[in-house]
């Protein structure tokens, strides 16, 4: 038997999270399938372009974030963000395929993935955690505890949650290193490419 916050928990966090990677999954395999089936495979060739610089776009979002643009509401930035980076990382996926032609690429590729689901796990994390936390919080306020008292009570929990915030000090390496493989990838086309 489920408790109502577990059933919340699954029907607001795993849910949409497992449904979105898997959505990205079997677009990539359809998309992939149909640029084959229709002989259309060059066209996967060009994807990685677009995908990356909506990618690069989705960034952002850091910068509103950071006050550097101060225009726009920031959770529409973050929607901007999500929204930008999975349809860029499809779009790379696209120009990834299922062809192993070189280490570089597809190290990249991991990269993009891994930071894709680490985007997702954290901000599933973060929000599960601050509504655990704000939750403990009322539950011992209607108990009648002082605020003192209460704080004492959550103190675990609200350590956990500040050592969740910092996530982003995993998420942005991670970013860093497919930044890094994917420039590399890149330079390589540039330096190999056939241009006659």
């Amino acid at each position: 038997m489920t408790t109502p916050g577990t059933a919340s928990l699954w029907r607001n966090h795993i849910l949409p999270f497992t449904l979105l990677v898997t959505l990205l999954g079997m677009a990539t395999v359809i998309g992939d399938y149909l640029l084959h089936r229709l002989d259309l495979v060059w066209v996967g060739r060009y994807l990685g372009i677009p995908g990356t610089l909506l990618i690069i776009g989705s960034l952002t979002y850091s910068l509103r974030k950071r006050k550097v643009i101060t225009t726009g509401n920031v959770k529409s930035w973050l929607s901007m963000h999500e929204i930008g980076t999975w349809l860029g990382s499809w779009m790379v996926l696209l120009h990834a395929g299922v062809h192993f032609n070189a280490i570089l690429p597809w190290l990249a590729t991991i990269a993009m993935g891994v930071n894709v689901i680490s985007g997702m796990v954290g901000k599933m994390l973060l929000k599960r955690s601050r509504e655990h936390v704000q939750a403990q919080r009322e539950h011992y306020q209607l108990r009648g505890l002082s605020k003192a008292e209460v704080e004492q009570e959550v103190f675990w929990e609200s350590v956990t949650f500040d050592a969740m915030v910092k996530w982003r000090k995993v998420h942005i390496p991670i970013f860093i290193a497919f930044a890094v493989l994917a420039l590399g990838h890149i330079v390589s086309i540039f330096l190999f490419w056939g241009w006659r």
